[in-house]
């Protein structure tokens, strides 16, 4: 590889990862629907599907509100909520 290819092959490399700095900064930023157009629930033992009641998550990470008023970020429903009283409304 000549020093000219490597230099384009830094550029690009460089410019798709600026693409995907900037891509992931605006999805960050993007707000939430008020109906739930795209979002489900999957059917979980306890709670509610907070977008079937009209309850929106506190941002696109959060998977549970539990009832004492905490929120969770839990990777799976197993245990979700579990040293909160339970779960109140599920976003995932």
């Amino acid at each position: 590889m000549t020093i000219t290819q490597k230099v384009a092959a830094a550029a690009v490399l460089a410019l798709t990862l600026a693409g995907t700095a900037t891509t992931s900064a605006s999805a960050a930023t993007t707000t939430l629907p008020t109906m739930n157009t795209a979002h489900h629930c999957v059917r979980h033992t306890t709670g509610v599907c907070g977008w079937n009641v009209g309850v929106r998550p506190a941002n696109r990470y959060e998977t549970a509100a539990c009832y004492d008023g905490s929120r969770s970020y839990s990777a799976h429903s197993s245990g979700t909520c579990s040293y909160h009283r339970g779960v109140r409304y599920w976003f995932k």
